[in-house]
């Protein structure tokens, strides 16, 4: 059987077009916040603890989902409903396993008078929106699985130059250069340490090479 949906032939449709746009959107997405957490290591000098990088290979995880049903689309022009909930599926196990290392790092400053680690976006910790942006996403994907056999649309119009193109080689390319980014951003601060500190001030594969005092 090479799809879990009846066989039809190649044929388009809005509800699968809009599918298509929502795994785009979903990819570019996570990858931005994935850019904001770069920002304020970066910018502000935040360094991440080791649960701020787990939820960052969450995010991109579930990215990397999306981005296998962009990347079906313009590899064959069409998307099964097995290739749809293949990727679907990847990026439920991740958002839902972000949530919880969110929720963790929440919880570890949930008693009066914590101050939280880092600053704050709009009155709210990076970690609580990070939680907030998983619990949605683990709704939404829910909702586009349970529609799948509605939505899957077999024919994607990706293989010819066009906006279907365009915007899915952009997304594939943004995720992978943050990705390529976030490794380089993450061995600095760690080093040849097996472990992060839990509260890293330091990159300490500099001071390890003797490059900073």
């Amino acid at each position: 059987m090479s799809s879990l949906l009846p066989e039809t032939p190649l044929a388009g449709g809005l509800l699968g077009r809009v599918q298509y746009w929502f795994a785009c959107a979903f990819a570019i997405g996570w990858t931005a916040v994935v850019c904001g957490g770069l920002f304020y290591q970066f910018a502000m000098g935040e360094s991440p603890c080791p649960l701020c990088i787990v939820q960052r290979m969450f995010m991109l995880l579930a990215a990397m989902g999306a981005a296998h049903i962009v990347r079906t689309a313009l590899s064959h022009g069409a998307v099964t409903g097995r290739d749809y909930m293949m990727g679907w599926g990847l990026s439920l196990v991740a958002v839902t396993a972000g949530s919880f290392a969110s929720w963790r790092q929440t919880m570890l400053h949930v008693l009066p008078g914590d101050k939280g680690y880092g600053s704050e976006l709009f009155g709210l910790h990076l970690y609580v929106w990070a939680w907030i942006l998983f619990q949605a996403s683990v709704v939404a994907v829910g909702v586009v699985l349970a529609f799948a056999h509605a939505t899957a649309d077999r024919a994607v119009p990706a293989e010819d130059p066009g906006p279907h193109r365009t915007v899915g080689m952009a997304a594939l390319w943004f995720l992978g250069l943050v990705i390529a980014v976030n490794l380089v951003a993450v061995f600095p601060e760690e080093g040849f340490h097996w472990f992060l500190p839990d509260d890293p001030t330091r990159y300490r594969f500099f001071y390890d090479t003797g490059s900073l005092d």
